[in-house]
């Protein structure tokens, strides 16, 4: 249990008094810093290079004109760790997993794209319903889906003039904003 009382801690039926409990926090800091400072060290030495390694560096000469032909950032460590490391058969291997994970994020781009697509179909059919009395909001809605005027009037029991405005008012609208997409995009 623990409880603050007069000027300590008592925790687990011990009592620590503030002197303590500083001094116990910057033990346990000091034992942090010297964890840290220990594994940099260890991160920070260069692994050993055999002499067959040390005179083969195309694998990070690869790796960097790679880089520059795909205009993708490389990390040093990366070229680093690819120089002093990979042998022929493993960096055919990253290369593989290279164009596979380039292949995946093209994929992901254009699932991305239709995705984005579909919301915007949605979102108009949204704003047509927004914009229009609670009573045409289905003729509407029927028109944004590409239903036929007769059909429109049949269904929502308006009249087939009626059914016709609202086809060419949703027809104008998505012209419209065809247009509008058309200059946001420079065409």
């Amino acid at each position: 249990m623990l409880s603050f009382g007069g000027a300590g801690l008592e925790i687990a039926g011990w009592h620590v008094g503030l002197r303590e409990a500083v001094l116990l926090l910057i033990v346990l800091l000091a034992f942090y810093i010297g964890r840290v400072l220990w594994r940099m060290r260890h991160i920070a030495a260069p692994p050993e290079r055999t002499a067959q390694q040390a005179s083969a560096p195309a694998p990070a000469a690869a790796l960097s004109a790679m880089a520059e032909e795909t205009a993708q950032p490389v990390r040093v460590e990366a070229l680093n760790l690819v120089a002093g490391v990979a042998s022929g058969p493993e960096l055919a291997h990253m290369e593989r997993e290279i164009s596979l994970l380039r292949e995946e994020v093209d994929i992901l781009r254009s699932e991305l794209a239709a995705l984005r697509n579909d919301m915007q179909h949605d979102l108009a059919q949204v704003r047509v319903a927004q914009n229009v009395s609670p009573l045409y909001g289905d003729a509407m809605q029927m028109a944004v889906a590409g239903h036929s005027a007769e059909m429109i009037a049949e269904r929502c029991g308006i009249a087939r003039a009626e059914a016709e405005l609202v086809v060419a008012l949703t027809q104008s609208q998505a012209a419209a904003q065809h247009m509008q997409r058309g200059d946001e995009y420079g065409g």
